[in-house]
């Protein structure tokens, strides 16, 4: 991919698989053949006589089909105990305990599963561009020891069986009465997964830890310059916020030993729905984006970085505004900050759409061809380069000469524009539900704004597909007109010269 396959020599042994016999040629006449005959008898002979092991061996083992079923047997019998188990326990509550006492559970459990998820679909993400031409690992600049899609998946797996084992646990303990054990579940579970983060030992994939912090630290700590790795992540963290909110509710609860209690349900206690920390913690990732866009514009001068900064900057009166519901009057709540919230709302879902679609994606309306793109246009060149379609023919207007390439050019790019069709639209729904989740005080209907966060990520799982793309298509460019700036330079270096000498 980046440069010519080398070509051992013939003797060379990695050319020869182990077990394989050696090919000699020998010039020295009778002596070298009768050599030659009795090596490759003594091998023949010693190939009959070692398989026998290797044979018995892979009979014994079970085929990869049969273990893959047997993991997924296993799997949904254990998700079959978990639900009967938390189940039964819920049942045992009184009913007026049970929906409040849900809802502290799911608190705690919540933002570690929507974690889990989005472990799942980043693998999911790695195992698309593994498929594809695109090096994920040069554009985020990652080492030869990076995670693949599998690893990704092991640890989402180990989470996906851990986080509801633990609510389980939780779930049993406290309708069986051991109060005490139920609230140890989820400070347990919590302080694993922070032990397993910062582990100094080489053990946990280390080197992708700390390659994780390291990003994450100079995300809140934008003293460099900013690298693809570091906005990127932090676009993710974006539409992570409720979960970094609600994980403020649970540490919160757990320092001050409100775990399995219904104590903490007053709405103006420390850790309750009208704690001021609650906006401070949803803030946070769109500040750190934005003085990152202001780090940027200090280091390139360019005024896109001011203006993708003022995107970052309309999120924070939708935040404060809703928050502002339980400081204020309700009267002053219903005539003049909600009309502002839902200005405010409505200002930040299409400005963030507007910039989705054509900055992070690069992409533009075309109303000449709207459903072919002119050969000409840079448009063109640009679907066409992420359709994996580099053969076609141009005549001297620049237009598609071959009436066979314009056909397959003509479905690749209406086939990739019903996918950018349906990204677009989910795009600008889900961008419009965004406003609900950051909103303090729609929180009432905790498994809405769970379907609604889980939304966002889908969301921002398939932003990932086209923003990583766009970077790769930025990259090769930029590679090609380097690669032929240096061809017209050769040229120009090799021209024959009309001095006379």
């Amino acid at each position: 991919m980046f440069g010519g396959q080398v070509v051992p020599p013939s003797n060379s042994p990695h050319l020869r698989k182990s077990g394989s016999r050696p090919v000699v040629f020998d010039l020295d006449g009778e002596q070298g053949n009768t050599e030659m005959e009795g090596l490759l008898h003594s091998t023949e002979t010693n190939d009959l006589k070692i398989p026998s092991l290797p044979i018995s061996t892979a009979a014994i083992m079970p085929s990869p089909i049969l273990l893959w079923r047997f993991k997924v047997l296993l799997f949904f019998l254990w998700g079959f105990f978990c639900c009967k188990i938390g189940w039964d326990s819920v049942m045992r509550m009184s009913v007026n305990l049970r929906d409040l006492f849900l809802y502290e559970a799911f608190l705690y459990y919540n933002p570690l599963l929507l974690v889990t998820m989005m472990v799942w679909l980043w693998g999911v993400n790695l195992w698309v561009f593994a498929q594809s031409t695109i090096s994920y690992a040069k554009i985020f600049d990652l080492d030869q020891n990076h995670l693949t899609h599998r690893e990704i998946w092991k640890v989402a797996t180990w989470m996906t069986i851990i986080v509801p084992i633990s609510m389980t646990a939780y779930l049993y303990l406290y309708s069986h009465g051991e109060v005490s054990l139920a609230a140890s579940q989820p400070v347990f579970l919590y302080c694993a997964v922070a032990l397993i983060l910062i582990f100094p030992f080489d053990i946990f994939y280390l080197s992708s830890r700390y390659y994780l912090l390291r990003t994450l630290w100079r995300i809140v700590f934008p003293l460099q310059a900013i690298t693809f790795s570091d906005f990127f992540l932090a676009d993710i963290l974006t539409s992570m916020s409720k979960v970094f909110s609600d994980l403020e509710r649970s540490v919160c609860r757990m320092v001050h030993r409100q775990v399995a209690t219904i104590a903490w349900f007053e709405a103006d206690s420390v850790c309750g729905s009208h704690s001021i920390g609650i906006p401070i913690i949803l803030v946070l990732p769109y500040i750190f984006r934005l003085f990152q866009c202001l780090r940027q514009y200090k280091d390139t001068k360019e005024k896109t970085a001011l203006f993708n900064a003022l995107k970052y900057s309309t999120a924070v009166p939708v935040i404060f505004l809703s928050a502002l519901k339980y400081h204020v009057l309700p009267d002053s709540w219903t005539n003049f900050y909600r009309p502002l919230w839902l200005l405010s709302g409505v200002l930040n879902s299409l400005y963030s759409f507007y910039w989705d679609v054509t900055r992070d994606w690069d992409l533009r309306p075309n109303t000449e061809f709207p459903f072919l793109l002119p050969a000409a246009s840079p448009e063109f060149s640009n679907l066409t380069n992420r359709v994996s379609v580099h053969t076609y023919y141009m005549d001297e207007n620049g237009m598609v000469a071959d009436l066979a390439v314009l056909v397959l050019l003509s479905y690749c790019v209406n086939l990739e524009l019903q996918v950018y069709f349906w990204v677009i639209g989910s795009n600008f729904i889900l961008r419009l539900a965004w406003t609900y989740k950051l909103s303090a005080h729609l929180r009432h209907n905790y498994l809405t704004v769970f379907t609604i966060t889980a939304l966002e990520m889908i969301r921002r799982f398939q932003w990932v597909f086209f923003r990583v793309e766009n970077e790769w298509t930025k990259m090769s460019s930029k590679s090609n007109l380097q690669l032929s700036e240096i061809s017209s330079e050769e040229d120009k270096l090799l021209a024959p010269s009309n001095h006379n000498v």
